[in-house]
């Protein structure tokens, strides 16, 4: 089924509907949500949000890939993290925005005016429970990504890069088996801490080693999804659905 963006749109037949914010909301509770969500597309390379402005709506990714970075006073550019699919942007209790984020493909949110939804969280315990569970797995995906900067090889960060976009394109109803590189491979360079040709090498790497394909610069398929995983030097399963 395609999932329609708009507003009498059913939450229960949202494709993130598993994961995202909602994930643990029975029935009545989805009815409140339903009752205050908008959608907002944005086109690839178009601003959603400025850090330092004003949090005026919280908002879950439905679809696409959104960059956070942070900009230094000398013009510098980083870029600390992507939103995926499911990912929430904006915490209660915050007045401003403390990231840059930026569609990086089209990307539509579901979005709710920041008042009704705080006092939402404090009614609705499924909906606080749900948030700070999000919370601890972006802490954990922090020290993880802490690590995969400061101790894994360039094949290794490469590898945990595809598992990542592997693992959360797939959902439960669906078996994908074509995935697109949300970001250029310059992009994943500055991403990875990496060069241009360090990208280029070990992709190729991996490609003759039968464990990727790619279609083009941009599309792959994963060929050997526990020789990827090996790849990436996790020694912990990465909880990729098949």
């Amino acid at each position: 089924m395609t999932f329609v963006f708009n507003e009498r749109e059913k939450c229960g037949s949202c494709p993130i509907r598993h994961r995202a914010i909602c994930a643990r909301c029975d029935e009545d509770e989805l009815t409140l949500l339903e009752d205050m969500k908008s959608y907002q597309t944005f086109e690839a390379g178009q601003p959603i949000i400025w850090r330092g402005d004003d949090l005026t709506h919280f908002a879950s990714v439905v679809s696409g890939i959104a960059s956070l970075s942070r900009t230094l006073e000398d013009g510098r550019t980083q870029m600390v993290g992507l939103l995926l699919p499911s990912d929430f942007i904006g915490r209660p209790g915050r007045e401003t925005v403390d990231f840059d984020v930026t569609a990086v493909t089209e990307v539509t949110l579901c979005r709710f005016q920041r008042r009704p939804f705080e006092d939402l969280v404090d009614r609705v315990p499924h909906i606080a429970q749900r948030m700070m569970e999000m919370a601890l797995d972006e802490l954990t995906a922090a020290r993880e990504w802490m690590v995969l900067l400061g101790r894994k090889t360039a094949r290794e960060k490469i590898a945990t890069f595809l598992e990542m976009i592997v693992r959360r394109e797939t959902v439960p109803t669906q078996s994908i088996q074509e995935y697109q590189l949300p970001l250029t491979r310059e992009e994943i360079a500055n991403f990875l801490g990496l060069t241009l040709e360090t990208i280029s090498r070990q992709l190729t790497s991996l490609k003759k080693d039968g464990v990727v394909e790619f279609i083009d610069r941009r599309h792959f398929r994963i060929k050997d999804l526990n020789a990827l995983h090996l790849a990436s030097g996790d020694d912990a399963d990465g909880g990729v659905i098949v």
